[in-house]
């Protein structure tokens, strides 16, 4: 087992399930919160945590009251129960542990002991419980990227049904389901709502706002590409800027440059590099958000519930020329642009480069950086406490098609397993929406900025707080944002998946496999688990059930004839011409005000 590696404020699971840098993460594996504080059922407790802590709120603080009021009164079957809860290491969860928890306990009087340990860690504690059957926690935060493991294998408390039957006792009226912005990445394809969002972060583009305003700089890119210096709307222009940055302007201030950052140690690490839309936004897989259909950005093709195979031979993309190409540019660009020791650095590594001072821009960018980025003293930010930096939506590759998704947002998700005793479930239900009712959210997004609540987005707070915040709230609050997902239901098996793209990707990397080699490599290791999955039938209805093979024409072909995209025959050019927008200019064009929604 890896231990959490930190550097400059930046930290990283390495396991071989998904791991994912956060801002401001604790060096220590575990924090346990266990909260003993005697219970006092009366509103001045809550009272007090409404004006000392769970301030700012989109409620006032008579509705909080109230809603503080019902988690109290609902609780009281449970007073005196001390429930196990668990979660990732990151900023969000450290609050939740050693604040909202306490908090909690004081006003309901159940226990709570809310442990925050390494994402690999939580996934193997859920495989744990799933396969046996003996219940390990009560209450989860895992990602939704493992809304098709949840879904197929009916370990998983559908919460739509709960919330009306079971435990529509202990079910918040306030918790305002349609306020969430990510309820479609946990929703099945039954139609139905497994987890909740508990905090979201995307992946976008990054770069030096003060060069690319720079008159000089603006003036030469014209001169040279015939299109204006701006953040770039597909590769191609992501491209022609490595370029510049890297071998025209050279050095600035003395320091040399470099157009473009990334790592590409084989390394666990790798691994999400990918799984996180990478090919999605090269323009593999179909059309549809959250997630293409039938292909994914995974390149497993579903028909109807059941994932039938990720190899083109047998109708999927995860070795078709758009996912090949997304490889090629990745070495490319490494190679070319970013600096040399790149190569062989792995996320942690590279995560603090761009703080530095001598990047340009970078293509793969967590919003979870934003807290470290803004940082006073750093070399991106201005005396003024603004940032020298932006971020934006991402560039797109020359496969990809209007209605795609274009990136990964991360949503670690509250959860509840069928293993977990009743009373216990209903204990850790309870916990479980405090911790994302509106009473708090607005606070805690204050602190981690990973938005879960449209209202929370569109608060008068962090309209005052968005110019030191990069653009990250701007975003957030475009139509653009849609387009960024998580992993969805064609992922049979997340854990067993997963962990198979570092390891054949990291071929590529290395230079051990050609791109296609490595795909095509990756796609039949994928094919192979969901063949077992098939013979063991451990998923049912919805489990994998293989195409048989074809060849790749015949999958072209079929895909001419459906109306729909993949696998897509290899272009002819995949270098467009360059393409790019004013970064202000894109601002100016997204709306001023929330959209209108449904009613709960």
């Amino acid at each position: 087992m890896r231990h959490l590696t930190r550097r400059n404020g930046l930290s990283a699971r390495t396991r071989l399930i998904k791991t994912r840098f956060m801002t401001m993460a604790s060096a220590a594996a575990l924090i346990a919160a266990s909260v003993t504080v005697p219970a006092r059922a009366d509103d001045a407790t809550s009272q007090k945590w409404i004006d000392s802590e769970f301030q700012p709120s989109t409620l006032s603080k008579a509705d909080q009251l109230k809603e503080l009021q019902w988690f109290e009164k609902a609780a009281q079957p449970f007073k005196g129960m001390e429930v196990n809860v668990v979660s990732e290491t990151i900023t969000t969860h450290e609050y939740e542990a050693r604040t909202l928890a306490k908090a909690f306990t004081e006003i309901t009087g159940i226990k709570v002991k809310h442990d925050v340990i390494q994402e690999g860690d939580v996934v193997e504690k859920l495989q744990t419980q799933m396969q046996s059957g003996k219940n390990v926690y009560d209450g989860w935060i895992n990602d939704s990227d493992l809304i098709g493991t949840h879904f197929r294998y009916g370990q998983t408390v559908i919460l739509s049904d709960y919330m009306a039957g079971e435990g529509k006792d202990v079910t918040d009226p306030m918790l305002d389901v349609n306020d969430f912005i990510g309820k479609s990445f946990t929703t099945g394809p039954d139609g139905k709502l497994y987890q909740l969002p508990d905090q979201q972060f995307a992946n976008l583009y990054w770069f030096r706002y003060d060069w690319f305003s720079n008159p000089d700089y603006k003036s030469k890119f014209k001169a040279k590409y015939g299109y204006d210096l701006g953040v770039p709307v597909n590769w191609s222009a992501y491209e022609d800027i490595a370029e510049f940055f890297t071998n025209d302007i050279k050095e600035i201030n003395g320091v040399k440059v470099y157009g473009h950052m990334d790592y590409g140690k084989k390394d666990p690490s790798l691994g999400w590099r990918f799984t996180d839309a990478w090919l999605s936004m090269a323009g593999n897989g179909d059309k549809g958000i959250p997630n293409g259909l039938p292909v994914d950005e995974w390149g497993i093709r579903m028909e109807g519930c059941r994932p039938v195979g990720s190899s083109v031979e047998r109708g999927g993309d995860t070795n078709g020329p758009a996912a090949v190409y997304s490889i090629v540019k990745y070495l490319d660009w490494m190679k070319k642009y970013a600096p040399p020791q790149a190569q062989g650095m792995t996320f942690s590594e590279s995560g603090p480069v761009p703080a530095q001072g001598a990047i340009a821009q970078q293509i793969f960018w967590y919003t979870a950086f934003t807290a470290d980025m803004v940082k006073p003293g750093i070399a991106v930010m201005n005396a003024d406490g603004t940032p020298k930096w932006r971020m934006a939506p991402s560039p797109h590759g020359a496969y990809w098609k209007d209605g795609m998704k274009l990136g990964y947002q991360d949503a670690g998700s509250v959860t509840l397993l069928k293993s977990t005793p009743p009373d216990r479930r209903k204990a850790a239900w309870l916990y479980l929406q405090f911790i994302i009712s509106k009473t708090v959210s607005l606070k805690k997004s204050h602190v981690g900025l990973t938005f879960i609540r449209e209202s929370d987005i569109w608060d008068k707070s962090f309209t005052e707080r968005a110019p030191k915040l990069g653009g990250l709230i701007e975003f957030y609050r475009s139509p653009a944002r849609v387009q960024w997902t998580p992993t969805g239901n064609n992922v049979p098996d997340y854990p067993k998946l997963a962990q198979l793209w570092w390891q054949n990707i990291g071929d590529a990397s290395s230079g051990a496999k050609t791109p296609q080699a490595a795909m095509d490599a990756l796609a039949a290791a994928q094919d192979s688990v969901m063949e077992r999955l098939e013979k063991s039938n451990v998923q049912g209805a919805c489990g994998p059930k293989l195409n048989k093979k074809q060849t790749a024409e015949f999958w072209f072909a079929k895909a001419a004839k459906d109306g729909t995209l993949a696998p897509q025959r290899k272009l002819a050019n995949e270098k467009p011409k360059g393409e790019t927008i004013d970064y202000d200019a894109l601002i100016k064009s997204w709306p001023a005000s929330p959209p209108k929604r449904a009613s709960n």
